[in-house]
C-alpha cells in the first residue's frame, strides 16, 4: 500500500493506495474536488461536512444515472471483492476529514 498526498477543497490529505492505482485515485480526487468546489462556489453552503455530503450524494446520484454493468462472471467474483466495505470507507473518509468531524 502506497502513501499519497492529495488535496480536496484546499485541504491536503494523506491518503493509502494500492501500488499501480496512484492515476485512479487522483481521478477519484479530481472528482470530489471538482464537486466540492462547485457547491462552495454557489456560496448556499459553508460548512465543510454539508459541502461533503452534498458532494457525495450528487456523485452517487451521477452512478446511478448510468446504465447498470452485466452482472460480473462467477470467476471473476471469486478473483477479486466487487461489494466495497462501506463501514471500511466511512472509516477512511472520518479520518482524512480529522477535526473537520465525521462524515456520518
Amino acid at each position: 500500500m502506497k502513501q499519497v498526498e492529495v488535496t480536496i477543497l484546499g485541504q491536503g490529505y494523506i491518503l493509502g493506495c494500492p501500488d499501480g492505482g496512484e492515476a485512479l485515485l487522483n481521478s477519484a480526487v479530481a472528482k470530489v474536488d471538482g464537486e466540492m468546489s462547485a457547491i462552495r462556489d454557489a456560496g448556499k453552503v459553508k460548512a465543510r461536512e454539508r459541502i461533503a455530503v452534498l458532494a457525495a450524494l450528487n456523485l452517487a446520484y451521477q452512478l446511478a444515472e448510468r446504465p447498470e454493468a452485466p452482472p460480473p462472471s462467477a470467476a471473476r467474483l471469486e478473483d477479486a471483492a466487487v461489494e466495497p466495505d462501506v463501514d471500511a470507507l466511512v472509516r477512511r473518509i472520518d479520518a482524512a476529514l480529522g477535526n473537520d468531524g465525521l462524515l456520518l
